[in-house]
């Protein structure tokens, strides 16, 4: 028997022991891989490094593009930016490798071939225990680089604990990155990035030479110093933030860059909770360090709807794994705010694991205060009064949690937008639609220190995008960022793997709509073909600038009318009676063809477009300007509701804008319902 049987032979007696522990499964089938990847978020979006043909390989990698990252600095000696096999520097940098504490002039190399680090304006608080160089102390700039430029890296996994256990690799391995240390914090807690920081990085990386600017900030700060490297040609991506599913939450709003909201993966961590009556249930965890006498029962108590410090020092929880289950109280504490108190409280007071319910929210990361050792599963309520029917019903209750194992593929309902993922319509500028797009941003692995950890939060879909824009950059070098953000948006994907619409996690779950995701979520080789684009001279900006900076008489009614902009997408806030919104859209595609408009028009209006059929002809124009006519048939004072349009060849492009429409009666905006 060869090598390969026995591996086979191993892998189906692991799968048989599965299906034995989880008796409701009829079968369960081995999936099949050439390559195992840990950046499973690149698989899920089609950039499979091994790819013959797509959007990586006519990139070829993104072979010496160059990303600037503005974040909380890099860790060099990381495997992930290994110069080995890179050519020299291309000649076209101009910027520095500046050093520091604990960071040399040869921590930078031809992978690392810039970095740059700003103290001016932190706070004293933010600086105890960080490096005064561009060497990252909190791990998040190394994760976010990592995610765009990393080289492959073989057997990599959550703390080396076995959990997506594979190679990892960035969207755009072959890339370069230049850091630009803003971003202070250290190990383990939050970053602070100055104002002042960032803006000094931006005008740095736009003087250095950097093709592609990707910052991982959220917050209500708009830094409008941007528009001078959209104006150099620079595409700038944001992340949306982590303040959802509230809406009106999302920042980084500016019509010229990309903002982009955190989704789900087809990845999840299945965990067996096996009950002494028998009973086997499923949580998730990130339990993989199972010790000596693991497969072993160990007591079961019901923690009580608070499990706090006075209900478990009453109970005594010595030795044994608690469940904590508080549906009635999660509508003030939430299960974020919550879980890590709880980790906390059943730790100290010597508890053995825990158990916690919640609804659908993304906080496995915060298990990793049980250290991967303490069994801390999640679980939903319904499974959560199941455990706690089974405590009441006898004297000796007890459990037995099994390591998490991973589970990838089409079984798992995915892409889903993270219930942290910042939602809008933006306040500042409601004329104008953010997000733009929907990412991966759910634990994804990448490189933290000299390991590889998971991260959630905008700020890991944010670097998705950002390596797809990097390797549009090096496909369509002509290509303004403008055309580059249109083609993202406009062939992003509305619906799952199955043809159902993708969902918005929150309080309740919902179907998607452009105030979670924008555009939809990122659909990266159908970009690189987008057929139409729509694009804007930088110059347009400039108004809005000047009227975001020092408003004057004549920016109301301009600021107003921002769905003038020609933006993929429409949003019009104060719909009274009928508007007409103009765009113009260019045809990169074939010199001949044609198009027809295909209308979704929101509820409650009328929605005409003209030219409905747009022609383009072999020596004619390459761009066409049609109009958009909104029409309300329900007057009344009320909130937003969605459409689309899309313009479709019938052959291969399918051209596809977000649309946004909120009727008024008076000039106030709120829903008087």
């Amino acid at each position: 028997m060869g090598s390969l049987d026995l591996q086979r032979c191993s892998q189906n007696l692991k799968l048989k022991k599965l299906q034995a522990k989880l008796p409701e499964v009829l079968s369960v089938n081995p999936n099949i891989y050439h390559q195992a990847h840990t950046t499973r978020s690149w698989d899920f979006l089609g950039l499979n490094y091994y790819e013959q043909s797509g959007l990586l390989k006519k990139a070829n990698y993104g072979e010496d593009v160059i990303v600037g990252v503005i974040d909380s600095g890099i860790w060099p000696e990381s495997e992930s930016f290994n110069d080995s096999g890179y050519s020299s520097v291309p000649t076209r940098w101009k910027g520095k490798c500046q050093t520091g504490m604990a960071f040399n002039a040869t921590s930078c190399n031809r992978k690392i071939i810039g970095a740059r680090w700003y103290s001016g304006g932190i706070q004293d608080e933010s600086l105890k225990g960080e490096y005064l160089s561009p060497r990252d102390a909190n791990g998040h700039g190394t994760h976010t680089a990592s995610t765009i430029v990393g080289g492959q890296v073989w057997n990599a996994s959550h703390k080396r604990g076995g959990l997506a256990a594979g190679s990892a690799h960035g969207g755009a391995p072959r890339a370069r990155v230049a850091v630009y240390k803003a971003c202070w914090g250290a190990a383990g807690g939050g970053i602070s990035c100055s104002n002042a920081a960032v803006l000094a990085a931006i005008d740095d990386a736009i003087n250095d030479g950097v093709d592609v600017l990707s910052l991982s900030i959220g917050g209500p700060v708009e830094y409008l110093s941007s528009r001078h490297a959209v104006a150099r040609g620079i595409p700038v991506v944001f992340s949306a933030g982590n303040d959802g599913p509230t809406p009106q939450t999302v920042g980084s709003t500016l019509p010229w860059v990309i903002t982009v909201a955190a989704s789900t993966i087809d990845r999840t961590f299945p965990t067996v909770i096996s009950l002494g009556n028998k009973e086997k249930l499923v949580g998730q965890s990130l339990y993989y360090k199972a010790p000596a006498k693991s497969g072993k029962f160990e007591m079961l108590v019901d923690g009580g709807f608070s499990c706090d410090k006075e209900t478990l020092a009453l109970i005594n929880v010595t030795g044994k794994i608690v469940l904590c289950s508080a549906p009635l109280q999660a509508k003030l504490n939430p299960p974020r705010l919550m879980l890590p108190a709880i980790i906390g409280d059943v730790a100290n007071a010597g508890a053995a694991g825990l158990i916690f319910a919640q609804y659908t929210v993304n906080i496995l990361e915060d298990l990793d205060a049980c250290n991967g050792s303490m069994p801390c599963v999640l679980v939903d309520y319904e499974i959560a009064n199941r455990i706690r029917s089974y405590v009441a019903s006898t004297r000796m209750p007890v459990v037995e949690v099994s390591p998490a194992m991973t589970v990838v593929g089409s079984g798992v309902l995915s892409p889903r937008v993270a219930a942290f993922s910042s939602r809008g319509p933006s306040s500042l500028f409601p004329g104008i639609l953010k997000p733009d797009i929907a990412a991966p941003g759910v634990s994804i692995l990448a490189a933290l220190g000299d390991s590889y950890e998971f991260m959630s939060g905008t700020s890991m879909a944010c670097p998705h995008v950002s390596a797809v824009v990097a390797l549009l950059k090096m496909v369509h070098p002509d290509w303004s960022p403008a055309m580059i953000k249109s083609a993202i948006v406009t062939t992003a994907s509305v619906t799952d793997r199955f043809g159902i619409p993708i969902q918005a996690e929150g309080v309740p779950r919902k179907v998607a709509d452009p105030f979670d995701f924008g555009g939809g979520h990122i659909e990266s080789d159908r970009a690189v073909d987008p057929g139409l684009v729509y694009d804007i001279d930088p110059r347009e900006y400039a108004k809005f600038y000047n009227c975001s900076i020092n408003p004057k008489d004549e920016c109301e009614s301009y600021m107003r009318q921002l769905y003038q902009l020609n933006l993929p997408s429409i949003v019009v806030p104060d719909l009274k009676y009928s508007v007409t919104v103009w765009r113009t859209i260019i045809n990169i595609g074939v010199a001949e063809a044609t198009y027809h408009a295909m209308l979704e028009a929101p509820v409650g209006m009328t929605m005409s477009v003209e030219p409905s059929v747009i022609k383009f002809t072999n020596g004619g124009s390459r761009s066409v300007t049609f109009k958009v006519t909104f029409t309300t048939r329900q007057r009344v004072q009320g909130g937003y509701t969605f459409g689309s349009l899309t313009w479709q060849d019938g052959i291969t492009h399918s051209v596809r804008i977000p649309i946004a429409v909120r009727t008024i009666i008076q000039d106030f905006v709120a829903d008087t319902s």
